[in-house]
């Protein structure tokens, strides 16, 4: 088991590199991807209204956006649990290329129900990158960094909704290809990014964690030294000190009672009966899982309600031109990355519990405040725009804070699985129901009617953050095995 090796304690020490540079590259680009693939439709949803394309409704486009998040749900409950059976590496290889394969088909549709189901295939593809692609960086990361590391992985989305608000004032632009082909060019450019990233993830090695609790000892030994020798060179590791806060300990001797007791509680093959996953969440850590609970659901429905319908808005109740929505999409995306990239840290000297809490509270009162704006006819496009950058700039933070809670408070053998349970009960509630509620309700034309759904926004992540204040683990600058200890290995 885990806990009676120094691998653990041997990643944990190994200073910042080139190697971890690499490893958060080729994983993050997942969330650049799902950025891009989540803007392209926003960007282009009035677009995609038009006679020459697909002729869609705004309701259309809202449910088209339900579909690929409720094919997110299925595609993380299905991986998730795989990811924890055959690997880390194997899923977040897989799930490119159901990503890929889908992002091809959608740009050759010529309906709505062919465009729906293609984005619900795509769904799938990013849905099943989340629990394999967290879970391996968690892993491989240093607890010293490993929340402001998180963060920043997770905000690249919004390095991906600004490349998708690029591509589509390049694309939509009459003097390149304009709406009628525009759109299409720009579903096939996920893909060629697609590409790029599946060459890079070939480099990435499985998780030696993950390789211990599957009985593969040996070979977690050869994964660590060698990034210890990218790591230190030629320059002999450090020998474990005191001072490092990461007790190394031995396994239990063979044939002694102690090793007898934990090959008989550990999950056969690493993996977790579904008896023993539901004790785990429900009476091992119900606190944990409450939290996790709310802060997945509320900033769910917060993100999916705005941003899917981002365009609609602007050009139904501000008058602007389908064609130039996305130039108002790039100081939102900047909001969303800088929050993760200068809060962040906080969450490593602060701590977890105080940064959670302020950072969703906070959000949720810019949000209100902003509706109000809103409906009071206070705003225009360009100041609208302003005050969601600024409420999305602590959103995006607290967002990306859920997914590093739920990926490091469980034990390994379950972790990938927990995440992807936890995003598919947060985002199926939350996230499906969001965008179609806000699609139908800005069909009404009534300001009054949007701005109660912003104020339904801000009352989840409230109520999230005072779970998280009352019940959070102060998991800060702790190792994995020390937040949750494997199963087996602690009675």
């Amino acid at each position: 088991m885990s806990l009676g090796s120094d691998i653990p304690a041997r990643l944990d020490r190994l200073p910042w590199s080139g190697w971890h540079w690499r490893v958060v590259i080729a994983l993050g680009i997942a969330w650049v991807l799902d950025g891009l693939e989540v803007t392209i439709v926003g960007s282009l949803g009035s677009a995609l209204e038009r006679p020459d394309t697909l002729g869609l409704s705004a309701s259309q486009v809202g449910w088209t956006a339900s579909l690929y998040v409720a094919g997110a749900v299925l595609g993380a409950l299905v991986f998730g649990r795989m990811a924890d059976a055959l690997g880390r590496k194997r899923l977040f290889m897989l799930t490119l290329m159901v990503y890929m394969a889908a992002t091809v088909a959608t740009a050759f549709t010529s309906s709505f129900a062919a465009f729906a189901f293609c984005r619900f295939l795509t769904g799938i593809g990013i849905g099943g990158e989340y629990a394999a692609i967290n879970s391996a960086i968690d892993e491989l990361i240093p607890a010293r960094v490993r929340g402001r590391v998180n963060l920043a992985i997770n905000g690249s989305f919004w390095l991906g909704a600004a490349l998708g608000a690029a591509l589509s004032l390049v694309l939509l632009d009459a003097r390149v290809l304009g709406p009628e082909h525009g759109w299409r060019a720009a579903f096939l450019m996920g893909a060629l990014l697609g590409v790029a990233v599946l060459l890079v993830r070939r480099h990435v090695p499985e998780s030696p964690r993950w390789l211990l609790t599957h009985g593969r000892a040996e070979e977690a030994e050869r994964v660590v030294a060698a990034i210890e020798r990218r790591v230190y060179g030629t320059t002999p590791r450090p020998a474990p000190a005191a001072s490092d806060g990461l007790p190394v300990k031995r396994p239990p001797r063979r044939g002694s009672p102690a090793a007898a007791a934990a090959a008989a509680s550990r999950p056969a093959g690493g993996l977790p009966t579904a008896r023993q996953v539901v004790h785990v969440l429900l009476r091992r850590y119900p606190q944990r899982s409450a939290v996790v609970l709310a802060l997945m659901v509320s900033q769910a429905f917060f993100y999916n309600a705005i941003f899917f319908t981002y365009s609609l808005v602007l050009t139904r109740f501000y008058g602007v031109d389908a064609s130039r929505v996305g130039l108002y999409i790039f100081p939102f995306a900047a909001g969303n990355v800088l929050g993760p990239l200068l809060l962040g840290p906080l969450f490593d000297r602060i701590g977890r519990r105080v940064m959670i809490t302020a950072t969703y509270a906070l959000a949720g009162t810019a949000l209100a405040a902003t509706g109000i704006g809103f409906v009071k006819g206070w705003l225009d496009a360009t100041t609208q725009t302003v005050a969601w950058s600024i409420v999305f700039f602590l959103a995006s933070a607290a967002a990306s804070s859920a997914y590093l809670t739920v990926s490091e408070v469980f034990p390994l053998e379950m972790r990938a699985l927990a995440i992807s349970l936890f995003y598919a009960v947060g985002t199926g509630v939350g996230g499906f129901a969001a965008p179609a509620l806000f699609g139908a309700l800005i069909d009404t034309g009534s300001r009054e009617n949007v701005f109660m759904g912003y104020l339904l926004g801000a009352a989840l992540v409230l109520l999230a953050a005072g779970v998280t204040w009352r019940w959070a683990v102060d998991a800060e600058r702790k190792s994995l095995e020390e937040i949750a200890p494997p199963l087996g290995s602690d009675g």
